[in-house]
């Protein structure tokens, strides 16, 4: 288990909008019990109930999504729930609230309840930062010291392509929205800590679904028939190679099969064949274009081997873009609280996130959280997606101290 002890000394103290102590006991609390009991995408019916309820406790009002999980809520000026915010668009902190269909592998008091599901991403920290947040601003709210609303976001099921965000931004969650910003847990960087970066700091991913078909055969007489086995092989190994030689290297498009499968018998040529794979992509433009690219590359392989094809392309998500000044809004924020060490240049991953849509539509960024035990040389390393992924918890107040912050900062900053 790690031990969630005191959060790293905040060295703004004038700065208002810090944790106390029975709050950082809560919010530890609350992430355990999300913890031990992950929901999946579109299914987060207790931890949107959970979220929900806290809220209202706090004197909010809290909205549950169109698809009946996720919900968000504003933070008002005036500690109530009117509209007035000045004309000023209002910055949205954004978390996502659903687990993966993983089982859970560590021993602690907080395991998954749950067989084969885990919040091994993360996302009950994300959840746990962004409430915690909510509940700091609302206090500020009531003391007369929040100058302009702010609003909660709680997205479902991002794990799920093309990820919860476009269905929340069908809801309506970006309305009045002018800038947002989220974390992601790293558990490569020390809690206490953040990377940034401006620009990309995710890559896309969509998925690819190729159905190869034929007559099948003998293979005393593969010259007679069409040989799928060989087909798929070439696609397999021909379409990445293609690609690599139609696109800029440097935009890092790259296909990745992880099913190939076909055939019964070591002596029949079979009819059907199947591979499945995702595209990754580092460049916003090179995604655009993939999917006719790709397209392209696997009709030009199948019909040299005669092989009949069907092409399912899903798209996935955009890399994430951070725009200049929201980035630079995290950077000043997180070195008000913690110093300006606090932050490191971070790299961009090849991991996709949902959180790429809504800069389709307003200026954000996203910073990585550290959740790695400080100065622990021993510690396992728990990276996200596996089942024994866990965090240092102290990482929920700095998250929840970075968004106050920028809350702060960003009304000082940004003009009505």
């Amino acid at each position: 288990m790690l031990s969630p002890e005191a959060a790293p000394v905040n060295t703004a103290l004038t700065l208002p909008g810090v944790v106390p102590d029975a709050l950082r006991a809560e919010l530890i609390a609350f992430r355990r019990d999300l913890h031990m009991h992950p929901e999946l995408g579109n299914n987060e019916v207790r931890t949107t109930a959970a979220i929900k309820t806290r809220l209202e406790r706090a004197g909010l009002s809290p909205r549950v999504l169109d698809g009946g999980t996720g919900l968000y809520c504003d933070v008002h000026p005036d500690g109530g729930s009117g509209s007035w915010n000045g004309g000023r668009p209002m910055l949205a902190l954004r978390a996502d609230i659903d687990g993966l269909p993983i089982p859970d592998t560590k021993t602690v008091p907080y395991r998954s309840t749950i067989p084969g599901r885990a919040h091994a991403c993360g996302h009950d920290v994300h959840t746990t930062v962004v409430l915690g947040a909510g509940l700091v601003l609302a206090e500020l709210a009531r003391e007369g010291r929040l100058p302009f609303a702010v609003r909660l976001l709680f997205q479902p099921a991002e794990e799920v392509l093309p990820g919860g965000a476009t269905d929340a931004i069908e809801s309506g969650v970006l309305d009045g929205v002018g800038r947002i910003i989220a974390v992601h847990c790293d558990p490569k960087v020390d809690a206490g800590r953040i990377g940034l970066r401006t620009g990309p700091i995710t890559s896309a991913c969509d998925r690819v679904e190729i159905t190869l078909t034929g007559p099948g055969g003998h293979t005393a007489r593969p010259h007679l028939t069409t040989d799928l086995v060989t087909a798929a092989a070439r696609v397999a190994t021909d379409v990445p190679a293609l690609l690599a030689r139609r696109v800029d290297t440097r935009s890092g498009l790259a296909v990745t099969w992880g099913r190939l499968e076909t055939g019964h018998a070591s002596n029949v040529i079979p009819q059907h064949a199947e591979l499945s794979g995702t595209i990754r992509c580092l460049d916003l433009d090179a995604w655009r274009a993939a999917p006719d690219l790709v397209h392209a590359a696997v009709d030009e392989v199948a019909t040299t081997h005669r092989a009949k094809v069907e092409i399912q392309y899903i798209r996935g998500v955009p890399p994430v873009v951070n725009e200049a000044g929201t980035a630079a809004l995290l950077a000043e924020a997180m070195g008000e609280r913690f110093g300006a060490s606090s932050v490191e240049s971070t790299e961009q991953s090849l991991g996709g996130e949902d959180f790429s849509w809504y800069l389709e539509h307003v200026p954000g960024a996203m910073a990585r959280l550290g959740t790695r035990v400080p100065g622990d040389a021993s510690a396992t390393p728990r990276d996200i997606h596996q089942g024994d992924f866990d965090v240092d918890e102290r990482a929920i107040t700095v998250g929840v101290e970075l968004f106050t912050a920028a809350v702060l900062m960003d009304a000082g900053q940004r003009p009505v």
